[in-house]
């Protein structure tokens, strides 16, 4: 898998599932599981980011004003002075 930063929001969540799979089998020893419990957790938080990201974006281009519906585009960066 790519470094996990780098990783999709969907290789991060696909990786989060197998852990929680491979820990709910309830056989791990216990360095074992806390190593996977550390790897979700920063899977997890990078998920949160890119959900977060997402939001802002979608909250970007969608607002309701006066009952109406505005769509604004989204700048990913801010302009040169």
């Amino acid at each position: 898998m790519k470094e996990k930063e780098e990783c999709t929001f969907e290789e991060a969540l696909k990786r989060l599932e197998q852990i929680v799979e491979r820990m709910e089998q309830g056989d791990l020893p216990l360095d074992e599981s806390l190593a996977l419990f550390q790897e979700g957790i920063e899977l997890s938080r990078i998920c949160t980011r890119q959900l977060n990201t997402a939001d802002e974006y979608v909250q970007k281009l969608v607002r309701v004003e006066n009952g109406r519906v505005v769509v604004e585009p989204f700048e990913t960066e801010k302009p040169a002075d």
